[in-house]
């Protein structure tokens, strides 16, 4: 290549400046084919590097504290082992006794339910059986009811009867004394109209007529015509008096019968009349025994749906609870799997690195 040279003099008086010459060449820039962003890559290497042995520096304190929390969980799994097979870790322990523990409560929760529901039956046969015998009562009673309108309704009959024999003895009676005072005003009469004829034939017999014959005749035949006479009415008298009796007899046998039938009706009606107001007395006690015990069988129910409520609700608290500790248990088994596995990881990244 070629070069410029430039001189330039100096000096003192009259020699003047001394030369010197240059290579112009020297100022031109140099071509040296580097990348002009060289300085600002390698601050970003620069800061890469630094980012990349802080991330090292911390992924080895966490190996270092994984290997730590390895250390203590595998001195407490050696600890736990060393207990001997047959003895448990205290958590398994208070699983077991807690467990335990809801057992019993939830045995106690099913014999009281067992208990409850027996004490319910007993309660629904007794409230049954007394349904049933009320029930039983109650008919009774309606027929009793029944019975006694129809005996209520014989004894008005008999009443009725009791009234139309009474008045038809009345009239017999009656009619018998009528017939009797007519009898005994005929009888009268004809007495006298004999003792008129007896005077009138003494008196007529004040004549000197030979009539002796014919007094005596007329007489008897008077005589006898009025025994005629007397004898009919004393017959016909004798027989109404035999017919009254006979029908007086019979009504009154009637009236007999019917007023012992009315004392036997008005007895048979007392005597309803106690059971029906003995058996109103045992209808309200059957009653009240019905309600009070409704009333205990709805009060033991409600108890009882009460405490089997609170028991479902403590053995759902206690199953929540359970569950809880169980998904504690998992998750801390999750965890030392977890941490197990990244100490494995970071074991075989260590490995790698050293081996490289």
């Amino acid at each position: 290549s070629s070069s410029k040279t430039q001189s330039s003099s100096s000096g003192h008086g009259s020699q003047g400046y001394t030369t010197v010459s240059y290579n112009k060449s020297i100022l031109d820039p140099l071509h040296l084919e580097v990348d002009p962003n060289i300085h600002h890559i390698r601050a970003q290497e620069k800061d890469q590097i630094k980012s990349l042995n802080n991330k090292f520096a911390s992924f080895i304190d966490k190996v270092r504290y994984l290997e730590q929390q390895n250390k203590m969980l595998e001195t407490k799994w050696n600890l736990l082992q060393a207990r001997g097979p047959g003895s448990k870790s205290n958590v398994d322990g208070m699983f077991d006794a807690y467990l335990n523990n809801l057992r019993r409560q939830h045995d106690f929760i099913r014999s009281e339910k067992d208990k409850l529901l027996s004490e319910l039956g007993y309660m629904q046969g007794q409230v049954e059986d007394l349904k049933t015998k009320y029930e039983d009562e109650v008919n009774r009673r309606t027929g009793l009811e029944n019975d006694f309108v129809y005996l209520k309704k014989d004894v008005d009959e008999a009443f009725l009867i009791k009234s139309d024999l009474e008045d038809k003895l009345a009239g017999v009676t009656d009619e018998v004394n009528f017939l009797r005072s007519i009898f005994d005003e005929e009888i009268s009469e004809m007495q006298t109209q004999i003792k008129d004829t007896s005077v009138i034939v003494e008196l007529n017999n004040s004549r000197n007529l030979d009539l002796d014959n014919i007094i005596t005749e007329v007489k008897s035949q008077y005589e006898q015509m009025a025994q005629k006479s007397r004898n009919e009415a004393e017959a016909a008298y004798r027989s109404k008096v035999d017919d009254l009796s006979t029908t007086a007899g019979k009504y009154g046998d009637e009236v007999r019968t019917t007023k012992s039938k009315i004392t036997d009706l008005t007895r048979t009606i007392s005597r309803y009349n106690n059971e029906i107001e003995t058996l109103k007395g045992q209808r309200t006690a059957i009653e009240t025994n019905i309600r009070e015990a409704e009333e205990r069988g709805e009060l033991s129910i409600r108890d009882a749906k009460a405490r089997v409520m609170e028991l479902e609700t403590a053995l759902q608290r206690a199953k929540q609870d359970m569950a809880k500790q169980l998904r504690e248990y998992q998750k801390l088994m999750n965890i030392k799997l977890g941490l197990d596995i990244e100490i494995a990881t970071y074991r075989k990244l260590l490995e790698g690195e050293e081996g490289r």
